[in-house]
């Protein structure tokens, strides 16, 4: 629909009635209690309304749905667990949008171990995945901290990353097919199973990473992996922030590429994670930058732990590393990874942040830190930056936490001006303004800032192409 031609109040009364007629009254909700949680994203800083929520139960009622809404021009917005962190699951305050969430459509429909895949409606969540593929001694690599919530259909449409992205990709990485209802109310069956298909277009990937603008995901083929048989944590003091590309060098060689987590933990994250938590940095010597490293390997005769250990004593030597621990047992692992979570979760504890999700090459990740931290130290020496993340595929987290004796309000009243600085030191260094988050409506002024004007206009036509009544998630993206 063109953006002024809104439905009326009696054209949405019409459409709540019908959609209740095709969904059932436990899958189309009106109630304001019911709508709540939906309505608004899992940090509280958007906050939307809708005329219902739909709770499709299967792909034919996902594709009734659409038609519907197309006849009665309501506009669509696409929800999995709501987890996300810029705002595309949200809807706008026009109150004309439904929300579509997939969580009925939550069935795996087969597991085939000779061809290693999963094929899984887009309401699984996510956690559920994995255990199927466990239950099957095989492993799904996608995994992130809203895993036990999230949604593999809103994954997909965000092209998650996580944890494991250093060896297995990001989830656009890990699909082989999907299955799409398209704005006209059409179904695009694409649940291919292949590992080579030179067919033409590879359509799904215009579906991922498109956070709900383009379709609605309702089902999907993912990639499965030999079982992981055993796995070698440490944790290492760095001499410096630029040792930090040579030791993932030094350790992918030196592991045979089985690395799966490189993880950068600055000194003030391991400090909120003992302050907020008690969880306590086992390294004797005190550092700027730390490293969670682990690699895990399907082989049974592969010492992955004893390469561990030779790759870090090596980097000792060489003066990359100040100090190390490598993890002696399952639970010394997960103290380790304790750290990386505390760190995370204590954030909320010292005030409001304003948060980056941002990429750069990995070799220009030391010189990044250095200059975009000394523009903020300029701008204003009491801001808090608390940078971390997945240092081994280039992902950091670039978050500025509220500076002691100052209102959240007016910090965050900051956000533009330190967005640009933080952005604008991403773009001279050729990255990206969102590894894995998204743009949603929280980044979507300033990629149109900073993205190339033929890229854009690119993404726009595809848009208009496969959306020309604007149905699909408006205000979101582009």
């Amino acid at each position: 629909m063109a953006v002024s031609d809104t439905p009326s109040d009696e054209q949405i009364a019409h459409f709540q009635k019908a959609a209740t007629d095709l969904l059932g009254a436990k899958g189309f909700l009106i109630a304001p209690d019911m709508l709540a949680p939906h309505v608004k994203d899992w940090r509280g800083i958007f906050l939307g309304r809708a005329c219902g929520l739909a709770l499709p139960a299967n792909t034919a009622e996902a594709a009734s749905l659409v038609k519907l809404c197309r006849e009665y021009r309501v506009s669509i917005v696409p929800q999995g667990g709501n987890t996300g962190l810029s705002g595309a699951a949200t809807p706008d305050q026009s109150g004309r949008s439904v929300i579509v969430n997939m969580r009925r459509m939550n069935r795996i429909r087969s597991v085939d171990i000779a061809n290693d895949t999963i094929m899984v409606e887009a309401g699984c969540i996510l956690a559920d995945i994995q255990n199927a593929a466990n239950e099957a001694d095989r492993f799904f690599p996608l995994s992130l901290a809203a895993e036990g919530s999230c949604q593999i259909g809103g994954n997909l449409s965000t092209n998650a990353g996580g944890i494991n992205v250093l060896k297995y990709g990001n989830a656009r990485d890990l699909t082989l097919g999907l299955e799409v209802v398209l704005p006209d109310g059409s179904v695009l069956d694409d649940l291919d199973t292949l590992r080579k298909d030179n067919t033409g277009y590879d359509l799904k990937q215009l579906f991922i990473g498109a956070e709900g603008t383009l379709g609605l995901i309702t089902a999907a083929t993912l990639k499965l992996f030999p079982a992981l048989r055993a796995r070698a944590t440490a944790l290492v003091a760095l001499a410096g922030i630029d040792a930090a590309p040579k030791l993932l060098t030094r350790c992918r060689a030196a592991t045979a590429d089985q690395l799966i987590s490189f993880e950068l933990l600055p000194r003030f994250g391991l400090e909120l994670a003992q302050r907020h938590f008690s969880a306590r940095n086992p390294l004797e010597t005190a550092a700027d930058w730390c490293l969670l490293i682990e690699a895990a390997t399907p082989a049974s005769d592969f010492d992955i732990t004893l390469a561990l250990e030779r790759s870090l004593g090596e980097a000792l030597e060489a003066g990359e590393i100040a100090d190390g621990l490598l993890a002696e047992s399952e639970t010394q692992r997960r103290e380790l990874w304790r750290l990386r979570e505390a760190m995370v979760e204590a954030q909320p504890r010292e005030g409001a942040g304003i948060k980056h999700d941002i990429a750069v090459p990995v070799a220009a990740i030391p010189d990044f830190v250095r200059s975009a931290g000394a523009a903020l130290a300029a701008l204003d020496p009491t801001l808090r930056p608390l940078i971390f993340g997945h240092v081994g595929d280039g992902n950091l987290h670039f978050n500025i936490l509220q500076p002691v004796g100052i209102e959240a309000a007016a910090f965050q009243s900051r956000t533009t001006e330190i967005n640009l600085i933080v952005h604008d030191k991403v773009a001279a260094h050729r990255g990206s303004i969102s590894a894995e988050h998204g743009i949603g409506q929280l980044r979507r002024a300033e990629l149109a800032r900073l993205k190339s004007p033929v890229a854009l206009a690119a993404m726009r036509q595809i848009k208009h192409t496969l959306d020309p009544d604007n149905l699909f998630n408006p205000g979101k993206v582009i």
